[in-house]
């Protein structure tokens, strides 16, 4: 079992400094920050990671203009890229630093600083305003679109109809003449004597001095 005497105990103190100073100086600060969603009272801010970098998380410095307090944010265990700022005041210049923190603690250097300004609570309220009129006419063109589809398929209906119709009368048009043609090859088929076409005819000839009956046969 090793052991360790107290003249090691500084030396690996300095060792472990320089580690963490090596591994803080090796990771890179995050780039790319940039504020979205500005509002009177809140905002977000969002950055990007170098490629390559084990960060396991972030640090938000947030400072008010002219005045030395901060506010400290701080998460790990996320990929997150962004975070949201609240309790802002409304038209206050702010600043704000990024940092990344590794898998062995450190944290990076700060980024460049942001600098952005809160607008007026009235003019939030006017953009507000001004996106809700462009959802309304959104929502308008939408329903003017729908009825059109409507409009189209009902004259398509009505056309359908319009050619079943005439379909129709055509068909019914054309019954009586059916009719007529089949009277007409009913009527020249059949004789006075017998309507369904039959023929009477005598088997024995007529005799005027020898009256014997006679038998009618119908051959059809």
């Amino acid at each position: 079992m090793e052991r360790f005497f107290p003249s090691t105990v500084p030396l690996l103190i300095l060792s472990c400094l320089c580690v963490s100073r090596v591994l803080a100086d090796s990771l890179a600060a995050p780039v790319n920050v940039t504020i979205k969603a500005l509002k009177a009272n809140s905002a977000v801010v969002t950055w990007d990671i170098p490629e390559g970098d084990p960060v396991i998380g972030f640090a938000i410095t947030q400072q008010k203009k002219d005045v030395r307090m901060l506010r400290f944010i701080q998460e790990v265990n996320t990929t997150t890229r962004s975070c949201a700022l609240w309790d802002l005041e409304e038209e206050t210049d702010y600043i704000v630093h990024v940092q990344s923190i590794s898998v062995s603690g450190p944290m990076s250097p700060h980024s460049e600083p942001k600098r952005f300004r809160t607008p007026k609570e009235a003019e939030t309220q006017a953009s507000k305003s001004k996106d809700e009129v462009t959802m309304e006419e959104v929502g308008a063109q939408l329903r003017a679109g729908e009825f059109i589809i409507i409009v189209v398929v009902l004259i398509m209906w009505a056309g359908v109809i319009a050619l079943f119709c005439r379909q129709y009368d055509i068909i019914k048009d054309n019954e009586p003449n059916n009719n007529k043609d089949k009277a007409k090859t009913s009527s020249e088929c059949s004789t006075p004597e017998h309507p369904t076409g039959g023929l009477l005819r005598s088997k024995f000839p007529k005799n005027n001095n020898n009256r014997t009956a006679s038998v009618n046969i119908i051959e059809v």
